[in-house]
């Protein structure tokens, strides 16, 4: 599978020839059904996977990943190499296979990394046309923008149905690996155990951001005093009308009113 969008590095004719394999678009999975693979490579950025480690796991076959994005934060998160060659011969050899969770929003959309609402959005709608020219240092740069110009949202959040949160945060983080932002992360996420990771960052002043940057980029995030972290199998998140959310990198108009996980939803091909 490969996604034209993503990265700038999708090419996907040399990929497949690399891999001897068929090639499909992101927007035709449906034709790898008939094609009855023995395993699933995807070539594009964190926001094409979780469509296709669905259908590798429907499919009940190993799914590799090359890294052709921008960030590639689902790599970093299990050590694929980031070199698109070493990338091509662990899709094509790898042996060793990782369980993982899947994420999955109210609409049904899948994630592999993070769903979030807030300052998160704000960042990436920023970092959006500064990619082509500066890579995963135009996460940072959206980052300080939207910490100078964004609001905290109004949030209640419930976690297998019990509230454990009604005030203002300037972030809401609904994690699987937990990884996103071109390296920054959720330390304590395990995105083999099942469970869904909820990370609240309060409302609270502009000056004080920059230690909540800091900790999301060093994944101390949640151990922050003041910050929340919950883990379940349900989280139900009631936001403002119209709030946008950030869903492994790409956006999205809903979805946190009800998230699941899945348990070793899928095998994911990684170094021995």
């Amino acid at each position: 599978m490969a996604n034209r969008a993503s990265g700038g590095r999708t090419d996907p004719a040399p990929f497949a020839a690399a891999l001897k394999a068929e090639i499909f678009g992101i927007d035709a999975l449906d034709g790898v059904r008939d094609f009855a693979p023995e395993r699933i490579a995807v070539a594009g950025g964190d926001g094409s996977i979780g469509c296709v480690a669905a259908l590798a796991g429907e499919l009940d076959v190993p799914l590799a990943v090359i890294p052709s994005g921008t960030a590639n934060d689902f790599a970093r998160a299990n050590a694929i190499p980031l070199d698109i060659e070493a990338a091509l011969k662990l899709a094509r050899e790898g042996t060793e296979l990782r369980p993982l969770e899947l994420g999955r929003l109210s609409s049904g959309r899948p994630f592999v990394n993070v769903a979030s609402a807030g300052l998160s959005s704000v960042a990436g709608r920023r970092a959006q046309p500064l990619k082509s020219r500066f890579g995963p240092l135009a996460y940072g740069m959206g980052a300080a923008r939207a910490a100078a110009t964004g609001k905290p949202l109004l949030v209640r959040v419930l976690v297998d149905q019990q509230e454990v949160y009604s005030a203002e945060a300037w972030q809401i983080m609904v994690a699987c690996t937990g990884a996103f932002g071109g390296g920054s992360g959720i330390g304590a996420t395990d995105a083999t155990d099942g469970d869904l990771d909820v990370v609240i960052v309060p409302a609270g002043t502009r000056l004080g951001l920059a230690r909540r940057a800091w900790g999301l980029r060093t994944k101390t995030i949640e151990r922050q005093r003041s910050v929340s972290h919950f883990e379940g199998k349900v989280v139900e998140v009631e936001l403002p009308a119209g709030s946008e959310l950030n869903c492994d990198g790409e956006f999205v108009d809903g979805g946190l009113d009800y998230v699941t996980a899945t348990a070793n939803a899928f095998r994911l091909v990684v170094p021995g």
